[in-house]
């Protein structure tokens, strides 16, 4: 059979597409008599285009399901769209269209380029989370939460444009101006819909210890979100008037110290003690430009903190000084009560403000080497020390002190001890019309009325218009106008809808039974393929979708309808693809298009490159010289079985192929030979003691067994006949069985794909020098057909094209079934160890000895042992050594000069 020495990857990928689909190879159902694994990406938003970071979240995941389903595990590997959003429905106003045919024909484009791309997803659970199917069990959330109190309507502030007299989300808002029209942006107060996340701050808090599998990093900042804080409110009174300004503090042992207030902006007493002073038109002018800025823009604000005095005093509880009230930029609404006691010389924020302004510095806590006198300090001191300038607790320890004032201010009925979070309630209300309507009525008898869930979906309808100063639902009559659940009478819906991360922070369960028309999710299926094993996605979502996400859960978990009070067991956050050392932009014009490098270097190719350039937690730089040696290495694979394909057809006595039911028995017999495997927390150690979902998240080591191992080989598996092999025979086989196990390893243990890459590359480059040193006719084809056989295996989660492509080209595929179906390679420890093999040793490239050296030895042993070789030094006498090249288990060459 004449064949292509060049790898056709146009052909291949469109003749393997077509031919998996027709298959269902990847189709996946539950299945409680073997281990289970779920694999996911983060779901995309149906942007219209795949970017690069898209292709490196999706190759990581793809690897990872194909490795698995190889090792024995029933994965689910599913893949959906975040398809609501405020994008389609700007694209909808400028250019007239409905929102659903622009996110429906941006699905079918990326749809498009991931099959191109050889994702293994089941199609068949695909899901967009804008379709009426799935938006109305985001409705149905709603409901559950509204029953379990979770949910509540309050005044909250929004970005208000008054020229298009419409609210706008923080995106919309553009250095503090509306988006559209440039008008200056107004902060209102508007009722809201929130879902109480705050009662759930502990649990969330204190959970995170059993998220072993997240990185550290993404833990730190959850917690830092979460922001718990031992604390207390003290009561200082404002100066002229009855009421008394309150604040949270987590150093009231420096309140001695403190010399002014400061209030947010937002405060709803800043402006109102600046009424009537001659503070009042800076203060209004101050409190309107800083509120304009989105939380964004005040965040990076904070470095340049500036204020204003408002006019108004308080009065220090504990010296009965008058302190000055101020207003200042890097004082938040959303952290304790929005004000705070400004102790300049303890807290080096209000250290800085005080220099700024020349206000007093007061040191109440002298550690060794600070000054008493505050004009003296160059920094605040933060530490613990001596308490001076502090009435009846001079001289005491601050950390005595920090007890005895809590215990003395509670009874004095100045201060309580609290605890405070940062973390807010969830705003979850938009003013928009491509989202998920909130299920509620308003009826003039009966008030707010939930939509019975025998109602639901509550349709988005057709009859809006969207134009600039209306909501789009608010122009619906046939949506507004309604009669009351409760009573009949005439009623009118909410025009408000959902966050888009309240569709996210559930899709997970919905994969398990996507097309469940009478419950959100199948709670057997869900029981058996939750959590989710291994989730993966980039750092940006690191605080509210993983939060939002946590929290729904412990919610269904209360309802006894999930099996574990967390979602993601194991989580990656994968670095950024950048170019010329910066994120991809259009802006910065270092875009790299998934599309024209698909079209010009193949999926095999883009795929291996993006998995061998970097860890998969660091940011990857694109390079036009990586991506062609990634190609090359393709080709040199296909060059490779080509040019062994003839003498393996050939030698059928020498190869065991295998027989009916073989493949199935295979995984069996390698998922029993892991099962012996010690514990761990690798990529394999996900299921639970009974093989299924487990409902504690602490790692935990399932009957598939975490550390990879030797397992017997599985049936059908190539085994080549040793008899009669010499030293390059069993160099050849032990660097197939030192490839197997570094690449295993790597993967299941570590989820380094780039070293994995490596060793294939290594293994490649032995079986043709194999070829290179022995003489074609004394060969060992069955060895070849052996180490193909395992090289192709290992290929196949990376270069799912080339592997097939060159497993059928061998006849493999008619005996043996798909490689992806495949059960993966075990190595053999006892070929690893294998005794002693012959090295050569060479002196400027002729051969000066032979030495019978133990088949383990490293690299600095086998050079120190070539040097000592009597005959060798003979060649080095009176010589410089330039340099020693080791080939390990084969050669090595002294080069001297």
């Amino acid at each position: 059979m004449a064949v292509d020495d060049r790898y056709n990857f146009h052909a291949a990928e469109k003749k393997w597409r077509q031919r998996w689909a027709e298959e269902g190879l990847y189709h996946v159902e539950a299945d409680p008599s073997r281990p289970k694994f779920y694999c996911l990406e983060m779901y995309p938003y149906p942007s219209g285009k795949l970017h690069m970071g898209h292709v490196r979240n999706y190759s990581i995941g793809d690897a990872t399901a194909r490795f698995l389903r190889m090792r024995g595990y029933n994965v689910l590997y599913p893949m959906g769209w975040d398809s609501f959003g405020l994008p389609a429905e700007n694209a909808a106003i400028a250019n007239q269209t409905h929102p659903a045919e622009w996110t429906y024909a941006n699905i079918a484009a990326m749809r498009e380029q991931m099959q191109r791309l050889g994702l293994s997803y089941d199609w068949r659970r695909e899901i967009a989370c804008s379709h009426p199917g799935y938006y109305k069990w985001t409705q149905w959330l709603f409901l559950l939460l509204y029953k379990r109190g979770l949910v509540e309507r309050k005044k909250a502030p929004v970005n208000w444009c008054p020229r298009c007299a419409t609210v706008l989300a923080n995106e919309q808002v553009e250095d503090g101006a509306c988006w559209r029209c440039g008008t200056p942006v107004e902060k209102r107060e508007l009722e809201q819909w929130f879902f109480r996340i705050t009662a759930y701050a502990d649990r969330l808090l204190k959970d995170l210890d059993l998220l072993e599998g997240w990185p550290e990093r993404v833990k730190v900042m959850q917690r830092n979100w979460i922001g718990r804080s031992e604390g207390m409110e003290l009561d200082f009174p404002i100066a002229g008037r009855d009421e008394k300004l309150t604040v949270f503090t987590t150093r009231h042992d420096t309140v001695y110290g403190a010399t002014f207030m400061v209030l947010a902006p937002d405060h709803p007493l800043t402006l109102e003690l600046a009424r009537g002073t001659e503070q009042e038109a800076a203060v209004r002018a101050f409190v309107e430009r800083v509120t304009r800025l989105t939380v964004r823009d005040r965040a990076e604000a904070l470095d340049a903190k500036e204020g204003v005095f408002t006019g108004a005093y308080a009065i220090n509880p504990v010296t009965g000084e008058r302190i000055p009230i101020w207003t200042a930029n890097y004082v938040l609404m959303d952290y304790g009560t929005g004000a705070i006691q400004a102790v300049p010389a303890h807290d080096q924020r209000d250290f800085e403000f005080a220099r700024k302004y020349g206000l007093p510095v007061r040191v109440v806590i002298q550690g060794e080497g600070v000054p008493a006198d505050g004009d003296r300090l160059e920094e605040a001191y933060t530490g613990p020390g001596r308490m001076i300038h502090s009435g009846p607790y001079d001289g005491m320890d601050s950390r005595e002190a920090y007890r005895r004032m809590a215990e003395d201010f509670e009874r004095r009925g100045i201060g309580r001890r609290t605890v405070n979070y940062r973390l807010r309630d969830w705003l979850i209300s938009r003013q928009r019309y491509w989202g998920a309507p909130i299920p509620i009525v308003y009826c003039d008898r009966c008030g707010i009325v939930p939509v019975p869930e025998d109602q639901l979906p509550v349709l988005l309808p057709d009859d809006v218009r969207f134009q600039v100063g209306a909501s789009p639902l608010a122009t619906s009559e046939s949506f507004v106008r309604t009669t009351c659940p409760s009573c009949g009478g005439p009623a009118r819906r909410e025009t408000d809808t959902m966050d888009t991360f309240v569709d996210s922070s559930w899709y997970y369960y919905r994969y398990t039974s996507p097309r469940d028309e009478h419950q959100p999710f199948d709670r057997e299926k869900v029981f058996y393929w939750l959590p989710v094993d291994q989730y993966i996605g980039g750092i940006e979502h690191a605080v509210l979708h993983l939060l939002y996400s946590r929290f729904i859960t412990k919610v269904l978990y209360d309802e006894g309808l999930v099996p574990s009070p967390e979602p993601f067991r194991r989580l990656l956050t994968q670095g950024m693809v950048i170019k010329d050392g910066a994120k991809m932009s259009k802006s910065k014009g270092n875009v790299v298009s998934p599309e024209d490098i698909l079209e010009e270097y193949g999926a095999d190719a883009t795929r291996l490159f993006i998995l061998f350039a970097a860890p998969p937690e660091r940011d990857l730089e694109w390079s036009e010289h990586g991506i062609e040696g990634a190609s090359r290495f393709v080709q040199r694979v296909w060059r490779l079985v080509t040019g062994c394909a003839e003498a393996i057809r050939g030698a059928a006595g020498q190869v065991a192929a295998a027989r009916d039911g073989a493949v199935a028995e295979a995984v069996g017999a390698v998922t029993a030979g892991y099962a012996a495997g010690a514990g761990g927390r690798g990529l394999a150690g996900a299921a639970g003691e009974d093989g299924n979902a487990a409902t504690d998240v602490r790692g935990g080591t399932g009957p598939a067994g975490a550390r990879p191992g030797a397992a017997a080989a599985g049936a059908g598996e190539i085994q080549p006949a040793m008899q009669g092999w010499g030293p390059e025979e069993q160099a050849l086989w032990r660097e197939v069985h030192r490839a197997i196990a570094r690449v295993t390893t790597d993967i299941a243990e570590r989820m380094q794909y780039n070293t994995a890459v490596a060793a294939l590359m290594e293994l490649v480059n032995a079986i043709y020098g194999y070829r290179d040193r022995v003489e074609p006719a004394a060969q060992r084809a069955d060895l070849l057909a052996a180490a193909l056989d395992r090289l192709l295996r290992m290929l196949a989660p990376f270069t799912p094209y080339l592997a097939e492509e060159a497993w059928e080209l061998l006849g493999w595929r008619a005996t043996r079934g798909s490689v992806h179906r495949q059960p993966w390679p075990a190595w053999d420890p006892a070929v690893l160890e294998a005794g002693t093999v012959e090295i050569v040793v060479q002196v400027n490239g002729k051969v000066r000895d032979r030495l019978q050296v133990p088949a383990d030895l490293s690299e600095e042993e086998l050079r120190q042992r070539a040097l000592a070789s009597p005959r060798v030094r003979d060649w080095l006498d009176g010589k410089t050594v330039a340099r020693v090249i080791t080939v390990p288990g084969r050669l090595v060459n002294v080069v001297v000069k």
